[in-house]
């Protein structure tokens, strides 16, 4: 078992910043990709996000490249979201999610078998 906790969500204005946490427990060796996923009012949820534990690959979603850096700190096994410029679209609860072994980068919900319980942002105009 994979244990996540998110941290770091809350209220900001459009253009401002914000930076989410989350710290990863138990088992952590079993997953090889941490991942951000959002979900909007009213809309399905959506890949952000993801890097690989070892070797730090990442992949971004379109929406957010070039606002959003993801990375991770392996001793404390926490993956980190810095979002900067951001608008009232990004406005959800966002998740993590840890992957199943071999999962790669893959923005597919069906291959992360660990979520975390989320954390609101709302981006105000």
């Amino acid at each position: 078992q994979v244990q996540l906790v998110e941290s770091g969500g809350g209220l900001v204005q459009a253009g401002g910043s914000l930076r989410l946490s989350c710290a990863a427990s138990g088992r952590t060796f079993s997953t090889d990709t941490i991942a951000w996923f959002r979900q909007a009012p009213g809309k399905e949820r959506e890949f952000v996000v993801c890097v690989m534990w070892v070797g730090g690959g990442t992949r971004y979603a379109d929406s957010v490249k070039g606002r959003f850096t993801i990375s991770r700190d392996n001793a404390k096994n926490t993956v980190y979201l810095q979002m900067n410029s951001l608008k009232p679209e990004d406005t959800a609860v966002y998740y993590c999610a840890a992957s199943f072994p071999g999962g790669g980068l893959t923005s597919a919900e069906n291959n992360y078998q660990y979520w975390g319980q989320g954390t609101p942002v709302t981006v105000s105009s």
